[in-house]
């Protein structure tokens, strides 16, 4: 496919567009006249009202989702000799915080319908492991899993649970993607919120274009004391006093280092923005969801698109929307029709190259494409198209009409 010219003054919709509110603005505002800008009484105040949100008794505010997903697995004991399952189809950093420890990420294959960790490649893996048949060094114990809620629809965490609790794993949340989500196993049974009780720890990402945002930031749920306490002290260099308590003059000065901590604390300039989103976040998911279904409706009929589901036994935060090319039906590839809609003004991304397929994973590991054939086939397909709130109609419809174009242009003869 010969590449398009660029046209001039056309309608131009970003892959993702911030929604701040003036009042949220003000909040900050209001954080920088206050001359308290690290950790302080806004991070306070988020940690307990995100906490309520989700129905969790503990939240710990850090600086991302990684440095939420790293205090848990340390927190959890995680150490070298030990190996975690990890789905192939994620970001960087679940599987990163894992060698961080000294451990290793076991890849999982995803399943084709969400894109999810599939459990039953997960049993695979461990059988295959357990039995010496994976490129992984020996020797090494299982010990725990990370499910991800890819583009925001939840995995069944019952099912997770009952996995883990059969092979002795502790269950840490990649959430990154699914606040506001929620989930029920069974059409009788009651709706659970993403991080109620749903895994030893949880872990939310508010980077600047997920779901709620601090610019960067992230928070770890639980409704273990002891787990959060021990995030809380190693969040801020392993200290006995947080900063909040060491120089509001309510506290003994001294500390002592109980711990090699890290740096991973949330300032209260990204909580007062925090706090603000926090309050809009059902409203900026009702508007998400509300694009989804015009994008679900007017491409339904397309033969070249799969849509991604919608499923009724979960809540789905949509922070992706990711369509999949039927890639027969095409005269294109993935890469040619995402430059199809750059031309037009249409922004876009792909979740994700699947881990197995970068080249720490393939050169440390020794994984190969046919270790994961749904994850190695679907990810070619994908492309994520743009959802955020406060997208404006005419926005919607232009790339509802630039995709329906593209799909009439580059549409196979039958």
């Amino acid at each position: 496919m010969s590449q398009e010219p660029e046209i001039s003054g056309q309608l131009r919709v970003p892959f993702f567009r911030p929604s701040i509110s003036e009042a949220e603005i003000e909040e900050v505002a209001s954080c920088l006249r206050s001359g308290w800008l690290t950790t302080g009484p806004r991070a306070k105040q988020f940690e307990a009202d995100f906490a309520q949100s989700v129905r969790a008794r503990h939240a710990v505010a850090v600086n991302s989702c990684t440095a939420a997903l790293h205090l848990a697995v340390e927190a959890l004991g995680l150490k070298p000799g030990h190996v975690v399952l990890v789905p192939t189809m994620t970001f960087a950093a679940t599987a990163e915080i894992v060698r961080y420890q000294g451990a290793v990420p076991l890849l999982v294959d995803c399943e084709p319908l969400t894109l999810n960790m599939d459990l039953d490649d997960a049993q695979c893996k461990l059988d295959q492991l357990l039995a010496g048949a994976l490129p992984l060094p020996g020797g090494l114990k299982p010990v725990g899993i990370i499910p991800v809620h890819v583009g925001g629809v939840m995995m069944n965490m019952d099912a997770v649970r009952s996995f883990a609790q059969r092979h002795g794993l502790w269950v840490v949340e990649d959430a990154a993607h699914a606040f506001p989500a929620a989930y029920r196993s069974a059409a009788d049974k009651p709706w659970r919120r993403c991080g109620e009780n749903t895994a030893a720890v949880s872990c939310f990402s508010f980077y600047a274009n997920k779901t709620i945002t601090t610019g960067e930031g992230g928070m770890a749920v639980t409704d273990d004391a002891q787990l959060a306490s021990r995030m809380r002290q190693m969040s801020l260099h392993g200290l006995s006093h947080d900063a909040w308590r060491r120089y509001s003059g309510n506290s003994a000065w001294d500390y002592r280092i109980v711990a090699a901590g890290y740096k991973y604390n949330l300032t209260d300039v990204a909580a007062a923005l925090g706090n603000g989103q926090l309050r809009r976040a059902e409203e900026m998911r009702t508007q998400r969801e509300a694009v989804a279904r015009q994008y679900l409706q007017a491409f339904g009929s397309l033969d070249q698109l799969k849509l991604p589901p919608d499923l009724p036994d979960r809540i789905h935060s949509w922070h992706l929307f990711p369509i999949r090319l039927n890639l027969d039906k095409l005269s294109a590839n993935r890469n040619q029709f995402m430059e199809a809609l750059r031309c037009r003004g249409v922004g876009c991304s792909v979740h994700w190259r699947p881990l197995h397929l970068h080249p720490y994973y393939e050169e440390q590991f020794h994984w190969l494409p046919q270790h994961f054939p749904v994850a190695t086939e679907q990810w070619s397909r994908l492309i994520s198209l743009p959802l955020f709130p406060g997208m404006q109609r005419e926005e919607v419809e232009y790339v509802v009409s630039v995709v329906r174009g593209i799909c009439s242009q580059l549409a196979k003869s039958e």
